[in-house]
């Protein structure tokens, strides 16, 4: 039986916690039992227990409910029930108020007891991933768009205005790889920064084109149980689950048309029903659409609702592409080498070569800068360098590849069918080398990219002079 968490059981009456341990390791839980309050505040946390069974009085030393006290001290965040002989409410008062999560009388019915733990170990995990879920979604909400063009604070100061003054429904376009879903989630930290709870408020995101046709109307809108086959229990759609934040349409000029009707009812009225439901349901949902389409000749060629285009074009915001912001782009290349050195572990790279800032400043970047943190992501992984250079950088940017083979047909050396050694061939060089500059070494040195002290050394081993 797979193990279905780690009990600890604490009670000084042996009798009863071996009983519970018994019953409990039937039901394929870990457990660990002790019947003293001795160092108990210790034992507890190393051993990291996913639920407390924790008997209030415990005879000498201090009293459960003490433990209790220097266990939330120490931060713990596993539940605690508290086992007690008194059942007047004023002890379940008690014991939730030190913040126990349940108790239990004795003598107590133990299907209670599994009962009580299955609910409470459902809602311990539930709990962490819910705080697992906002963590990410903080880290991922603190990402800035970043740039310093005349282009793109525009885009930004626009962007924050309508966010400041409540805007409901938002259009965001630009190529792929523009940065079009970074500059939603500053949308959204701007709309609801300054409310009290704003690390509550929902911000949630998909992707139009990610589910199949079948699917994506019940991840938008919900469905009732036995709406369809598969729909064992009701679910609730990403508008009510966004209730109250931010809800992201990601490529919307592929949704269907038969999609965008429905949208649209639920941008102008504000209510979604469940597919098989029988009542609307109020939401309180900004929108944010994102799509790297031409819409307008979407509308054009019938692909697209012309309704729901004027709906969503009122605020419409424009992302140029990398290559229409030159600016930015050695900006962003430094960001992505400090980023990446951190999660590579590698040494922080700050400086950039002459060379490589011109070859990144005129390459066109057809990828935007999902293309450039690719390139520097792989300089970062690949390179152990102190600064980017060009030879850090992919051969094909810039026909450096081309230029590359250009400069190999013009030298090439024919090997003889018997061939040859390379000291001849190193001697050889270095002749033509001091033929070509009339025996000047450092000349000579420098056209075969050594130094003047190596040449020197191999010049006089070769007797060349």
């Amino acid at each position: 039986m797979n193990n279905r968490g780690r009990i600890f059981l604490l009670d000084d009456d042996e009798l009863i916690i071996s009983m519970l341990a018994r019953t409990l390791q039937k039901e394929g839980y870990e457990t660990h039992m002790l019947n003293s309050s001795a160092q108990a505040v210790e034992k507890i946390c190393a051993w990291q227990p996913h639920a407390l069974l924790l008997d209030v009085d415990l005879g000498a030393g201090p009293s459960g409910l003490d433990l209790l006290e220097m266990l939330q001290m120490e931060g713990i965040d596993f539940p605690v029930i508290m086992l007690t002989a008194d059942d007047s409410a004023e002890s379940a008062v008690r014991a939730m108020r030190h913040g126990a999560a349940d108790y239990l009388n004795k003598p107590f019915n133990i299907e209670e007891v599994k009962i009580v733990l299955k609910k409470l170990l459902e809602n311990s995990r539930l709990k962490s991933e819910v705080r697992y879920l906002k963590e990410s979604s903080t880290a991922v909400l603190g990402r800035t768009f970043i740039g310093e063009s005349p282009a793109i604070q525009k885009v930004l100061n626009n962007t924050r205005k309508m966010a400041e003054a409540g805007v409901t429904s938002v259009l965001i376009t630009g190529k792929s790889g523009s940065g079009k879903e970074v500059l939603a989630r500053n949308f959204h930290h701007w709309r609801f920064e300054r409310r009290d709870d704003y690390e509550s408020v929902p911000y949630i995101a998909i992707n139009c084109t990610a589910l199949p046709e079948t699917l994506i109307e019940g991840e938008l809108f919900g469905h009732v149980k036995g709406s369809f086959t598969d729909a064992k229990t009701d679910k609730k759609g990403v508008f009510e689950l966004a209730d109250g934040g931010t809800l992201l349409l990601d490529e919307i000029g592929d949704m269907k048309l038969e999609l965008q009707g429905k949208l649209l009812r639920a941008l102008e009225e504000r209510t979604v029903r469940r597919i098989g439901g029988k009542i609307d349901l109020e939401v309180d949902v900004t929108i944010i659409a994102c799509t790297n389409r031409d819409l307008k000749k979407a509308v054009e060629d019938g692909h697209f609702r012309e309704d729901l285009y004027y709906r969503l074009n009122s605020f419409a915001i424009h992302i140029p592409t990398l290559n229409e912001r030159e600016e930015d782009v050695i900006l962003l290349a430094k960001h992505f080498l400090k980023t990446f050195a951190g999660k590579y572990s590698k040494t922080a790279v700050t400086n950039i070569s002459g060379e490589a800032e011109t070859l990144l400043k005129n390459y066109p970047w057809p990828g935007n800068i999902r293309e450039l943190r690719n390139v520097i992501e792989r300089c970062v992984v690949m390179e152990n360098m102190d600064t980017l250079s060009v030879e850090c950088l992919p051969m094909d940017m810039g026909g450096r590849e081309q230029r590359v083979k250009e400069k190999r047909k013009n030298f090439q050396l024919i090997l003889p069918e018997d061939g040859v050694a390379l000291v001849e061939v190193e001697r050889e060089l270095m002749r033509l080398a001091l033929e070509r500059t009339n025996n000047n070494m450092t000349k000579s040195a420098q056209l075969l990219k050594v130094s003047y002290d190596t040449f020197r050394y191999q010049a006089k081993k070769y007797n060349l002079l």
